[in-house]
């Protein structure tokens, strides 16, 4: 008979294993509540908006409750607070900036309802070639390429299938080892295999590629977007208004480099054997070499299998290429922009995306009708689909992250109106003398470092609201700090966990954790050193205004003061 006292331990122990949730869920509030108390006591709003912060912090840091329902907590807290009035905070949570991120997710499940995501890749990577380097090569363009103008996690998602079906050919003809022998990682029956070195190399590439593509618009990722609802919130009255065309033209150097530099360095020397073709690796690219124009036979005869562009494809890559245009040309800041020409109130970015998510629902896949109005063919007996369904919409469509996003932006407002953004400018005159190289360093590494474990939406809401009070207290442009921290907060790729492209990879191929962190410590390491030397050199190119501590800056500071 078990010994009862160690069947209580074991009772305690699943406990904590199967119900640490509900645990922390009174735990963490009850961390809090001196803050609260304190705010309560004295009146002090300031610190009734830390409370509030900090115990969204936990909660978000431990995922005791789902991160999307904590975002929701300003909704309840801000007015029950006395903080915000609550038809003001319930704004936050539908800006421009929401907006924008909705539609660009819109428009991204349009490219994979047409399957125009395959024609595209297929025809890049017949372009490029069919060794296995190359196949990489063109693999991380096309990734990257979709990381731009639509969500980097719906890219990586888009990839995913691709990049499978493209390791099953190379598996099928024998062209490398797509997967790892027992000897090399032992497997359980009934467990999957482990993808092989130049696999990993694949997978982790296209998440990587994401990432870094989505670091060149604003709507490559959540983070980028946070910054710019938080920017615009907290210095309304900036001469630099972030658009879609300067950050495009401050970010994209910075993807381009750090993209090359991931390629050559990252994988293609660790991962494929370049410039080592006598370790294990390089012996069997140069072994799958000798096949490649069997390769290059497969993917062409995968192409004549997709046959010519439908109506339904042609039609998604001309709205796909009219948004960009729409983004682009709104303010772009060196001429005069479409916005600038509507006499009428400010028109924001959303503008243009809504209508290109109007004429996706609109527009019919096929013209049929016309053969019958011209007395050429037939009556259509059956309904023509629009170039997108709402119900795969509905169904695909993470509304979680417009909360996300909302809270975050929601939490700057209160910060912004307790007067908490006084408190933390007060805290950091500590740090004044310092170089300003050193301050971005120590801020951007910071952020670099807890995206790592955390959602980095969700760093993105509690960091770059900090720098922006930073920024004050040490005389600097705020995009000295914020805008470098942001794209910081995306370049972190050494865990599965750090951004949602390496989670759907590391889901999808299997890949344990192990290995994903070997392949992607450098790439962090060269994605930190490239964006602190683009922030002090192009940075200030495109932004000149950041060389000095502007006027408009020194208002809002001393209005912070009083």
């Amino acid at each position: 008979m078990a010994d009862p006292g160690e069947q209580r331990k074991f009772v305690l122990g699943r406990c904590c294993i199967f119900h640490w949730r509900g645990k922390a869920s009174i735990i963490i509030p009850l961390i809090t509540l001196p803050i609260l108390i304190h705010g309560l006591q004295n009146d002090m709003a300031e610190f009734k908006c830390m409370w509030l912060i900090v115990t969204m912090a936990l909660l978000w840091i431990t995922e005791t409750l789902p991160i999307y329902v904590t975002a929701l907590f300003p909704l309840v807290f801000c007015p029950l607070l006395g903080l915000v009035n609550a038809s003001i905070v319930c704004k936050q949570y539908f800006t421009d900036t929401i907006v924008v991120f909705l539609g660009g997710l819109i428009v991204a499940l349009g490219i994979e309802y047409s399957n125009l995501h395959i024609r595209i890749a297929l025809r890049v990577i017949r372009i490029v070639g069919g060794s296995p380097r190359r196949l990489f090569i063109g693999m991380m363009s096309v990734s990257t390429f979709l990381g731009l103008w639509i969500s980097n996690s719906a890219g990586t998602a888009m990839m995913c299938p691709i990049v499978k079906a493209l390791v099953n050919e190379l598996d099928a003809n024998k062209i490398f080892p797509v997967y790892m022998t027992q000897e090399e990682e032992p497997v359980e029956e009934g467990d999957p295999p482990h993808p092989s070195k130049i696999t990993i190399a694949f997978y982790a590439g296209i998440a990587y590629a994401a990432s870094i593509g989505g670091l060149g618009t604003l709507i490559g990722t959540g983070t980028n977007l946070v910054f710019k609802g938080i920017y615009s919130e907290r210095f309304p009255t900036s001469t630099v208004e972030i658009t879609f065309a300067n950050f495009m033209f401050y970010s994209i150097p910075l993807m381009v480099f750090v993209n090359i530099s991931l390629v050559i360095i990252g994988f293609l020397i660790t991962h494929m054997g370049l410039f080592r073709p006598n370790s294990k690796t390089g012996k069997i690219i140069s072994e799958a070499n000798t096949n490649r124009k069997l390769m290059e036979d497969v993917l062409r005869q995968r192409h004549i299998d997709l046959g010519p562009m439908s109506c339904h494809e042609i039609q998604m890559a001309i709205v796909f290429a009219f948004m960009i245009v729409l983004l682009i040309t709104r303010k772009p800041s060196f001429f005069t922009g479409w916005s600038d020409l509507i006499d009428a109130k400010v028109v924001g970015s959303s503008a243009g995306v809504s209508f290109i998510v109007l004429l996706i629902f609109a527009l019919p896949t096929q013209y049929t009708f016309f053969k019958y109005c011209c007395g050429k063919g037939p009556f259509t007996a059956q309904a023509i689909d629009a170039l997108l369904s709402w119900e795969y919409v509905l169904r695909n469509i993470p509304w979680g992250l417009l909360f996300l996003l909302g809270g975050g932006f929601a939490l700057a407002v209160a910060s912004k109106e307790s007067g908490l953004n006084v408190m933390i400018s007060n805290a950091m005159q500590v740090l004044v003398g310092l170089p300003n190289i050193l301050v971005q360093s120590i801020t951007f590494i910071s952020a670099n470092l807890l995206s790592a474990f955390n959602a980095n939406v969700v760093v993105a809401n509690i960091v770059l609201p900090i720098l922006c009070e930073m920024s004050l207290a040490l005389d600097l442009h705020p995009l000295i700090l914020t805008l470098p921290a942001c794209l910081g907060i995306s370049m972190v790729y050494f865990l599965p966990v750090s951004t949602p492209p390496n989670a759907i990879v590391t889901q999808y191929a299997h890949i344990k954790t192990k290995y994903f962190a070997c392949c992607g410590i450098l790439p962090t390491i060269i994605g930190i050193s490239v964006a602190l030397v683009n922030t002090n050199t192009w940075g200030l190119i495109i932004f000149p205004e950041t060389k000095s501590f502007p006027d408009w800056a020194m208002k809002i500071k001393n209005e912070t003061k009083i």
